[in-house]
């Protein structure tokens, strides 16, 4: 299957911009095959470069702006180059997909509201740019799959996903944005926290998850946040007890939560956790935190 996205002609130049897909559905770390064709009409056309880009929404750090189409990496094609008129240029690329690409797609279905494209730039003039734009589907890692499968198994429930334009801060992050998935708190967990969500920040070697857990009181208008990080590596993942891991981390972070929670004044909402720029923990074994192992041995 091909996608394809086709750029209006332009007036001035003639100039149409046609980019085709091998396959749309791609993993973080990957390279996404494809090709773009640019045709000139009745004149000639000069080019200043040829450019792809992935652009996506993402939610501003300020909570009171709207919602905004960011580009948040970018590979170049081609530099300068003069197309004569009626004439076409085809070019082949393997746009390579940072590790750190927000997943679109778990377990064949979009996740919520979340899209993201590839777009093509065709810079003629400073003030005159030609640009198609084709969608582009990510998949989970199999790291993250088997994170995103283990909450479902231990009864989370999605409740939101999205995309902040910001950086997380004490983290190492390559992209200016990053993604969060919201779930509701399953039965188990329920009590210490009321809000999970979930953030990815992966490299070639491994991932790091993060869990925000969140308390709120609504009689009180009062919540208190922390932050736990976590470290898996994707080699061996596939032998990997998913949900005693997953488990053992979030029995570690709702500790840790109670514990700050233990010593908060509550008279007063706390908007930021200690723990953020803490290094990420390595994985517990089972059995250890709050009195056994959900999904694992007792």
């Amino acid at each position: 299957m091909r996608f394809t996205g086709v750029s209006p002609e332009s007036g001035r130049t003639g100039l149409t911009v046609h980019t085709a897909l091998t396959n749309p559905s791609t993993r973080p770390g990957l390279r996404l095959p494809g090709r773009v064709t640019v045709t000139a009409g009745g004149t000639d056309v000069p080019v200043r470069h040829v450019r792809l880009g992935l652009v996506t929404t993402a939610e501003p750090d300020d909570p009171s702006a709207p919602r905004r189409l960011v580009q948040f990496h970018q590979a170049a094609l081609t530099g300068a180059f003069v197309l004569r008129a009626g004439r076409g240029r085809t070019i082949p690329f393997q746009f390579p997909m940072p590790w750190e690409t927000p997943v679109t797609i778990f377990g064949g279905v979009p996740l919520l509201s979340l899209r993201m494209g590839l777009r093509t730039e065709v810079a003629l003039e400073p003030q005159l740019d030609q640009g198609a734009l084709v969608p582009v589907f990510v998949h989970p890692l199999p790291t993250q799959a088997q994170v995103l499968a283990a909450l479902d198994t231990l009864g989370f429930t999605l409740r939101q996903a999205g995309l902040l334009d910001a950086r997380l801060p004490g983290v190492e992050q390559t992209l200016p944005l990053h993604q969060r998935i919201g779930f509701w708190v399953a039965p188990l967990y329920a009590g210490p926290i009321t809000e999970l969500e979930l953030i990815f920040v992966a490299n070639s070697a491994g991932l790091e998850v993060i869990f925000w857990l969140d308390r709120r009181l609504a009689l009180a208008g009062v919540t208190h946040q922390s932050i736990s990080r976590f470290r898996v590596w994707h080699t061996g993942a596939e032998q990997r007890d998913w949900v005693s891991t997953v488990d053992g981390w979030l029995r570690a972070a709702i500790n840790r939560h109670a514990a700050m929670a233990a010593h908060s004044d509550w008279s007063a909402q706390i908007t930021e956790s200690a723990h953020v720029s803490r290094p990420p923990d390595e994985p517990l074994q089972p059995g250890t935190g709050l009195g056994g192992t959900a999904g694992g041995p007792g």
